[in-house]
């Protein structure tokens, strides 16, 4: 079996953006990434829907490293996948990947201070690497398959049903009657692609969602490039950004019935007086107690005022051979449904996990930071924020591991875990992300790690917060424990 310094899961952003940290902050550590698809990209490559982008801006969601040097802010999906291809092949880190390799399992032992990961090859062949630090960058939904609820009739309807996690290459949506099944970002995304073609897009809701409009190009950022040095000129819009940000979601936090108003005045402003603004786009609960809708160019108002579009705010009762009859009484004619109705949330990529031998229950552990494990050893894991860019995160969390693995060769050991102090013992627990109530959240959040109501057991959804603990916080904090001297050099085996 061979040996390496660092196990990275995932070959996405999240996975790229640890191996660049890696390389920069741990040139001498190897490192593997697996990725259980055969080509970079994870999300940005698996998501292949009409009009496919991001839903936070690039000056955000870049890498710190890499400044994000397109016009457009809220980008398509195909250039994010573009550059964070470039951001693996310039770095070399391409060369590292390998690639139809799905993790499947790892078993960490305490006598060798190694993970031994198991994953599984196209033909079903198995094949293991052992580690000393494992990375866990494989998102929050199953690659295998999104959220699907079981639809009486499904089997009557005579069209195409679609998920967009599965969407087909060679589907012909023009001058088709084409219903969305929800009401989040994917079918706020899909009704403006599709109603250039389609005969009519509906967007059917159970109920409405915040959706605010946000210009796709950043003038400031575009200035600023004018002006300045790439790289100067992202900082300084990353930084502007965040703040923003952070003042929008503090708002919703501070004063809800306020930016309530704001943002349903946007939309009216829009749609115009005489639109049903209170049963189409008027949530039953405060701004960010989901997450907020972005629709770049307010490119969903023009599809409705166009008439290309409608939004149905209703429950269905059963597919029909043509439609979809709801409990309202109407039907809705549709030769394509699409079921845009949310993914299946999973924790550590649906990975076994064992610590010498006995099975890991993540429930039963608390969440160190956001990102380890109570009693665990050397697993991190990657989880963006609900309120920003994913990426902000996830580069934090590996600074953080680099930190570790720079500690445990300075002390000569070969293990950092988080423990439980005496006086955490009986600590309430709460939800890993508390405050958030979306459905596909909700279904799954019992899978998900407790955090406490003390530093350094909480998850606060707070990037300078996050920041500063991250970066500059002391290792020797009284809950990191970093034991069991080394016995010996890793073998350092071709592969």
């Amino acid at each position: 079996m061979q040996q390496v310094d660092v196990v990275i899961v995932g070959a996405g952003l999240s996975g790229i953006g640890a191996a660049r940290q890696l390389l920069e902050k741990c040139p001498g550590k190897r490192f593997v990434l697996l990725e259980g698809r055969d080509r970079v990209g994870g999300t940005w490559d698996i998501f292949r829907y009409p009009g496919i982008r991001s839903d936070s801006d690039m000056y955000t969601m870049g890498y710190d490293s890499k400044p994000w040097r397109e016009a457009k802010a809220i980008a398509d999906g195909a250039s994010i996948l573009a550059y964070v291809r470039e951001a693996a092949s310039e770095s070399g880190i391409d060369q590292h990947i390998r690639f139809g390799h799905r993790v499947t399992a790892a078993a960490w032992s305490t006598a060798t201070s190694t993970w031994t990961v198991t994953a599984t090859l196209a033909g079903g062949e198995t094949v293991q690497l052992g580690c000393n630090m494992l990375l866990m960058c494989s998102g929050y939904y199953s690659y295998r398959g999104g959220y699907t609820p079981d639809f009486v009739g499904r089997e009557d309807f005579t069209g195409p049903i679609v998920h967009p996690q599965a969407w087909p290459e060679n589907l012909d949506y023009r001058d088709q009657r084409v219903v969305i099944i929800g009401s989040g970002a994917t079918a706020m995304t899909l009704v403006p692609a599709l109603a250039r073609t389609a005969a009519k897009v509906t967007m059917l809701q159970r109920s409405p969602t915040y959706v605010v409009s946000l210009p796709s190009e950043d003038a400031v950022a575009n200035w600023l490039k004018k002006l300045l040095p790439a790289r100067l000129a992202y900082r300084l819009t990353r930084w502007k950004n965040v703040q923003f940000q952070r003042y929008v979601y503090r708002q919703t936090r501070q004063a809800p019935d306020k930016v309530r108003r704001q943002l349903l005045g946007m939309v009216r402003k829009e749609l115009g007086p005489d639109y049903d603004v209170d049963r189409h786009f008027t949530p039953s609960y405060q701004p960010w107690d989901q997450r907020l809708c972005l629709v770049p160019d307010a490119d969903l108002f023009a599809a409705i005022r166009s008439g290309r579009a409608e939004v149905v705010t209703d429950t269905i009762e059963r597919f029909t051979a043509q439609g979809i009859r709801l409990n309202s009484g109407a039907t809705l004619p549709a030769d394509i449904i699409v079921t845009a109705t949310g993914l299946q949330v999973v924790l550590m990529g649906e990975v076994a996990f064992s610590l010498d031998g006995q099975p890991i229950s993540f429930p039963q552990t608390y969440s160190y930071r956001g990102m380890m494990f109570s009693g665990v050893p050397n697993l991190l894991y990657t989880l963006g924020y609900i309120n920003a860019s994913w990426t902000l995160r996830s580069e934090l969390v590996a600074e953080f591991a680099c930190r570790i693995i720079h500690q445990l060769d300075a002390l000569g050991v070969g293990q950092c875990t988080p423990r439980l102090r005496a006086s955490d013992v009986d600590m309430p627990a709460k939800p890993m992300i508390d405050d958030f109530t979306p459905g596909y959240l909700q279904r799954t959040l019992a899978l998900f790690p407790r955090q406490g109501d003390r530093a350094p057991w909480r998850n606060t959804q707070n990037y300078v917060e996050d920041r500063e603990h991250f970066r500059n916080a002391p290792l020797a904090d009284g809950v990191l424990s970093f034991d069991h001297p080394r016995a010996g050099a890793l073998d350092r085996t071709p592969g």
